[in-house]
């Protein structure tokens, strides 16, 4: 059986699932509940003092859409868009000290840790809700940098609005962690262009470790009244935001070294080794829970070990930035890489019933030919496309050797630009077949 124990600002962490500051960390029963499941770690809901964001929970719209922006009815697929407003804790940060102390003691006997999240009106409030946390024997805090609804509140400066400015990030930061003694965490907004430089502030300003990051900024139209959802503007995630959020854990770790916490586009244990693989520590979940319910977390925690155990690795360090330290540093690194070429399975092919392949290659690198695909491994550059899209994986790809490349397939040209290359000719309609595009469109 694989380790799933951690280090993660100074605290062991059974694995490496940690439930985000979010609607089922918003009583003490449903962060028990998320302890019981086996979550690792707990974040509160964020504690405030600015009646507006509490007001705003209180007023909370949820919005689940499928592929097409239409709402869900039913069972939500992996491939979801969630798209929801919704504020801090509705209850006043001062009410929460008893049962911070009570689910910080829970959280013990269950080998895990409770952690507050703090999101305050001015900085007294920032360094006296960090201060409230501390006192009430929580062993780390998270600053929400992230929070997209406090931009669309009248008069409120908070979340998303600290978080795209590097300074001023930092000098909140710095002013907590001068009143606290426990590490401090900040979570970090995608809606902006410099995560990663207000990630090198904070750093720089003494924070323990960064969470990559909360929900996007979105705006979705129901086309059919014309009306927006849900009455506007909103946040936003999901699934489909995983790449996005990747980037931005990739780059952080390469670039400013801090731990990472990683959260934002998780549905199943799948998402979570990815974010490990990319250089995050421990992984907030969020979204999923509440559309799935606290009974899907389990079922993260053992996917994780189990995947852990069928592929051989021992322990999360084994796996945690693997991929990360594999990426090129730019384009450039990938230049230097062998080229690729496609090869094609006759016998697994089904042409000329279809003809994908030959529609989809823009390189004019593959033909029909007396009914099968024909291969022009001279024009081929090996950009996998025509891999991506054949539904009976008749196509594979390999390195291109330097007997293939002395044989004339596809090299970039002396002077690197092509000339009288693309004139069309295998990929168009009279080529392939007007009868066979129709079979397939």
């Amino acid at each position: 059986m694989a380790n799933t124990e951690l280090e993660f600002c100074g605290l062991k962490f059974k694995n490496p699932t940690v439930i985000a500051s979010l609607e089922t960390t918003n009583s003490p029963d449903l962060i028990k509940q998320c302890f019981d499941g086996g979550a690792a770690g707990a974040i509160v809901k964020t504690l405030t003092d600015i009646e507006d964001m509490a007001r705003l929970t209180q007023n909370s719209k949820y919005f689940v859409m499928n592929d097409k922006g239409q709402v869900i009815h039913g069972k939500v697929p992996r491939d979801f868009v969630f798209y929801s407003r919704s504020g801090y804790s509705s209850t006043h940060y001062k009410e929460w000290i008893p049962y911070l102390k009570e689910g910080q003691k829970y959280a013990a006997d269950h080998g895990a840790h409770l952690i507050g999240s703090v999101g305050a009106h001015d900085i007294d409030g920032w360094k006296d809700i960090a201060r409230t946390i501390e006192d009430c024997g929580l062993p780390l805090a998270e600053l929400n940098f992230g929070c997209p609804h406090p931009a669309m509140m009248p008069g409120v400066v908070g979340g998303s609005m600290i978080g795209q400015d590097p300074n001023m990030a930092a000098d909140v930061t710095a002013a907590v962690i001068e009143a606290v003694d426990i590490p401090i965490m900040v979570k970090l907004t995608p809606d902006q262009s410099q995560p990663v430089e207000v990630a090198r502030k904070v750093k720089e300003a003494g924070a323990a470790a960064v969470n990559a990051t909360n929900r996007y900024t979105g705006f979705s139209i129901d086309i059919e009244t014309g009306t927006p959802d849900i009455g506007g503007p909103a946040g936003i995630g999901g699934t489909w935001t995983k790449p996005l959020t990747l980037r931005w854990v990739h780059r952080i770790r390469q670039e400013v070294g801090i731990p990472i916490s990683g959260s934002n586009g998780i549905f199943d244990h799948r998402d979570v080794v990815e974010f490990i693989m990319a250089g995050a520590g421990i992984v907030q979940i969020g979204s999923v829970l509440m559309i799935k319910g606290i009974k899907w977390l389990p079922k993260i925690i053992a996917g994780v070990n189990q995947f852990m155990d069928d592929h051989g690795y021992p322990d999360i360090a084994s796996m945690q930035g693997i991929a990360s330290d594999m990426a090129a540093s730019d384009y450039s690194d990938q230049f230097k890489k062998s080229r690729m070429n496609a090869q094609i399975d006759h016998d697994a092919c089904n042409n000329p019933t279809c003809t994908v392949c030959i529609q989809m290659c823009f390189y004019e690198a593959l033909s029909q030919a007396d009914g099968h695909v024909g291969l022009h491994p001279e024009n081929c550059i090996g950009c996998e496309l025509c891999y991506d899209v054949c539904p009976f994986k008749a196509i594979s790809m390999h390195p291109t050797t330097p007997e293939q490349m002395a044989k004339g397939y596809f090299n970039i040209p002396d002077g690197v630009y092509e000339h009288d290359k693309f004139k069309t000719r295998r990929n168009n309609p009279e080529s392939i077949g007007k009868s066979l595009l129709k079979e397939t469109a």
